[in-house]
């Protein structure tokens, strides 16, 4: 029993991790109330989901150009410098989006300037702060940091909604940045007492070349193209949030339940996250990312079939359990096993990955949905996402067969770090 536990040990022994753990934690929540307030707002002032959609397609270029070059960037300065300096222009474009909202005239077109200048800050900040985690704690603290910060999130994921649910039902969409104002201004003071982080011997400039380098590194490693592979096939056939409207609505006909299918999902995830102190004795990470994507898949397939919302929702928030653990093993092995020089332009990869699978996944979703039914487009959508995780694990053979034990990237890495006296 003591293994389900959640394992503290990176926070009780890293003063670096506890700043780092605190600082996501609240930037997330702060930054998950803004999520809701602004397609909020846009609707509120357009009275167009179309306009609400397009806040997306404002986001799109930012997140692939400047998250690439942020993952460069993240190799060559110190990493504390980049999230303060980011969070800084977090700061200053989220007191915009407050002003815009507390004038008696709000303007649309601010809200879509400033959501794409956070993007490029967001794309820019993201790699330094992941590749800064391995920087803190030991090799052998990595899964357990990888779960804490999980957990972190899915904190957010769950309380931020809900708190700004809360606001723009009563004081409206000023008050909501205003809480994304404090919760930056409290993460980037905590980013700011860290220590410093400076790049690695063997870094070089942000450049094309450097990008596609790390591009060539990422393809070229099939352990680490399967973490990629599996997460953007799951998320694109199997998402099915942007269906949840309508299955609340039209399928089940209880459309004041709304909500619980939009936590079911983070309240497996906190789940997964408190009894994760299993993971660390798991050294199988292949095979144990394949295992939990394809059950996040069969679950929402069966989530699909069920005969009412709550039992619905009980095959989401099991989904978003196994979703969970797959994203801590993922983070396992990329933080286990990439050298520090690699690690920002990874982490940028990375981003990619997590943010375009859910996008082409809502436009699959609401396609299929349109020309079939929801049932079918959920059910399908889980059934593909099994089919497709497990092909891509019998195509990459070496990402199936990874193991932290004998793989020469994690070798190398430990061997690395005990030579340097980082653990």
């Amino acid at each position: 029993m003591r293994r389900l536990h959640l394992d503290l040990t990176p926070a009780r022994t890293s003063r670096d991790f506890r700043l780092l753990f605190a600082a996501g934690t609240v930037f997330y929540i702060g930054g998950m109330v803004s999520y809701v307030a602004v397609p909020f707002q846009l609707y509120h002032l357009t009275g167009s989901n179309f306009a609400v959609g397009a806040v997306g397609l404002v986001e799109l270029v930012p997140l692939v150009v400047f998250g690439l070059y942020g993952g460069a960037l993240a190799d060559h300065v110190d990493r504390r410098t980049m999230l303060v300096a980011t969070g800084v222009a977090q700061i200053v474009l989220t007191a915009c989006l407050l002003a815009n909202a507390a004038s008696s005239d709000p303007q649309v077109w601010v809200i879509y300037v400033v959501a794409g200048l956070l993007a490029v800050a967001q794309s820019l900040q993201r790699p330094s702060r992941e590749a800064l985690l391995p920087r803190v704690v030991t090799h052998g603290q990595l899964p357990a940091a990888v779960a804490l910060s999980s957990f972190g999130m899915q904190v957010g994921a769950f309380a931020g909604p809900m708190l700004g649910g809360v606001l723009l039902a009563g004081p409206g969409p000023a008050w909501a940045y205003g809480v994304d104002v404090a919760g930056l201004l409290v993460a980037t003071g905590l980013f700011a007492a860290l220590h410093r982080y400076p790049p690695s011997q063997e870094s070089e400039p942000p450049s094309l070349a450097g990008i596609l380098t790390g591009v060539r590194y990422a393809v070229g490693r099939r352990d680490l193209l399967g973490t990629y592979v599996v997460d953007m096939v799951a998320m694109f056939l199997a998402l099915p949030v942007v269906l949840f409207p309508a299955l609340a609505s039209q399928v089940f006909d209880r459309p004041e339940l709304l909500g619980v299918l939009y936590t079911a999902e983070t309240v497996g995830g906190l789940a997964a996250g408190l009894t994760s102190g299993w993971v660390s004795h798991v050294n199988r990470h292949g095979k144990a990312i394949v295992v939990a994507a394809m059950c996040w898949g069969a679950a929402v397939a069966l989530a699909g079939l069920a005969p009412n919302l709550w039992v619905a929702a009980g095959f989401l928030a099991l989904g978003g359990a196994a979703d969970s653990i797959s994203g801590i093993f993922r983070g396992t092995v990329w933080h286990q096993t990439i050298p520090d020089s690699m690690r920002g332009r990874m982490a940028g990869i990375e981003m990619l990955s997590y943010s375009l699978g859910p996008l082409g996944g809502q436009v699959r979703s609401g396609f299929v949905a349109d020309r079939t039914s929801v049932r079918a487009a959920i059910v399908s959508g889980g059934v593909l996402c099994v089919v497709g995780v497990g092909a891509t694990a019998a195509w990459l053979r070496g990402f199936w067969t990874y193991d932290a034990r004998t793989d020469e990237y994690a070798r190398a890495e430990r061997e690395r770090r005990a030579q340097a006296g980082t653990d």
